[in-house]
């Protein structure tokens, strides 16, 4: 047997390395130890993998030697349920079948002129001069997007407090990871009522959408409507009522709450960067002549898609994909035992000066034709990979190009001076107090920062 790989001492959990934070911990990992990383999360051992060719073999060549993190499964069961964030085997094989026809292209193609009109709805109520956390203002829209199209809800006047409810989810999961057995998961303390409260919303927000649609009957052509109308070709079964509920909970939050984080953290690199953001909104100008972008306008930004492409390698939301070994196998030279935990971190692949030149700069033309060619394929990975990939992939790319694009024709956005951004790690990565911005109406060239 190969010998262990390097790594630092301590627990994950409990003794993590004084002053560091979850990401500081992977990246140090990464820069000290190399491609194979060895430490503990609580009694379980666990493994860092840093090289692409060895995160190609757990999510594409061989991902039926690996199922989901029981420590996530466990985390977020309340809330998703087994959902195809969660599940595996052949009954993620089969809800994977079911709900796929809504991600289809022309299907996609139909939701692009209800991402614009909210868009439009949303900057037609900011105010000149006003100041805004555009973080929270992506939630609200992306959640409302969500709603429309695939669920066909109206969510405007419950994206607040649903809102609230997700995040108060999102910290709880990443509790119950980090302090597993932690009193406050089941007494009933404060922290403990809360989040049975957030629960609570979440899943009466959901369970009300479904009862609408049931007792209707009607076939919307939507996501709900193929989860309740569809037959599986191999058995002819359909959904049972719980695993509609986990699917259309799983969408919601993953729907809007990845696109949200990187629309948010784009809007901050842009305005970290207005000379990019001038000749963003050139390329705007030219293309779109004061029109609103439509579908068939994308493959003619091509800054457009880069922006967004540069910013989800600096703030990828989904930050981290865990998988356990289900039996022995053999990475980057040394050998895995069976039950192992498997960690990839999409932020430090990102940031690797291995594959990225001057990794921390914001620069989108590393993403012009041909940027694959020189670099290792799983060196950037937003939506994962593999059967596992992510469903929405396309819908999330459309979905940021378009609103972006709509917001940046009607509107400039400058961050306001001296305040603290930093990512938060979550399941998704959130920027922890927000991004405050201050609104600019009409369209103004922006102000270079001296």
């Amino acid at each position: 047997m190969s010998s262990q790989p390097p790594g630092p001492k301590g627990n994950l959990l409990f003794n993590r390395p004084t002053g560091l934070g979850l990401l500081e911990f992977f990246v140090n990992n990464q820069r000290q130890y190399g491609d194979v990383v060895h430490f503990n999360i609580a009694t379980r051992r666990a493994y860092q993998l840093n090289n692409p060719d060895d995160i190609q073999y757990v999510l594409v060549k061989h991902p039926e030697q690996f199922h989901k993190s029981p420590t996530l499964k466990r985390a977020t069961q309340q809330a998703i349920g087994q959902g195809l964030l969660t599940s595996d085997g052949e009954f993620h094989k089969r809800q994977r079948k079911l709900v796929q026809p809504a991600f289809h292209h022309k299907r996609i193609a139909a939701y692009a002129a209800v991402m614009t009109d909210y868009a439009t709805e949303m900057v037609a109520g900011w105010r000149d001069q006003a100041t805004l956390d555009i973080a929270h203002e992506m939630m609200e829209l992306t959640m409302r997007i969500v709603g429309k199209t695939l669920f066909d809800a109206d969510m405007t006047g419950e994206a607040d407090a649903i809102g609230d409810a997700i995040t108060i989810g999102l910290e709880a999961t990443i509790d119950r990871m980090q302090r597993p057995f932690a009193f406050d998961h089941w007494l009933p303390t404060a922290k403990y009522r809360e989040r049975q409260r957030a629960g609570q919303v979440l899943e009466a927000a959901i369970q009300n959408i479904i009862e609408k649609r049931r007792q209707s009957s009607e076939d919307k052509g939507d996501l709900l409507s193929m989860l309740l109308l569809a037959v599986d070709e191999d058995d002819g079964g359909q959904m049972t009522n719980q695993q509609v509920r986990d699917e259309a909970m799983t969408l919601f939050i993953a729907g809007h709450e990845t696109t949200a984080n990187a629309l948010a953290w784009t809007f901050y690199l842009l305005g970290q960067h207005p000379e990019i953001e001038s000749r963003l909104r050139a390329e705007l100008d030219t293309a779109l002549s004061g029109r609103t972008a439509t579908i068939t306008d994308l493959p003619n930004l091509p800054l457009l898609e880069w922006v967004i492409k540069e910013s989800m390698r600096l703030y990828p939301p989904a930050w981290v994909i865990s998988r356990e070994a289900i039996e022995p196998v053999t990475l980057g030279g040394y050998d895995i035992p069976r039950g192992s935990i498997i960690m990839m971190s999409i932020y430090v692949l990102h940031r690797d000066p291995r594959f990225w030149d001057e990794p921390e700069q914001f620069r989108p033309e590393r993403f012009a034709p041909g940027w694959d060619e020189h670099v290792p394929k799983y060196a950037y990975f937003p939506f994962g990979g593999g059967p596992r990939v992510c469903i929405g992939n396309q819908f999330a790319m459309m979905e940021a190009q378009l609103i972006l694009a709509t917001v940046l024709q009607q509107t400039q956005l400058t961050l306001i001076p001296n305040q603290k951004i930093e990512p938060q790690p979550l399941v998704t990565l959130r920027p922890r107090h927000g991004i405050q911005m201050r609104v600019h109406l009409p369209v103004a060239e922006p102000v270079l920062a001296l």
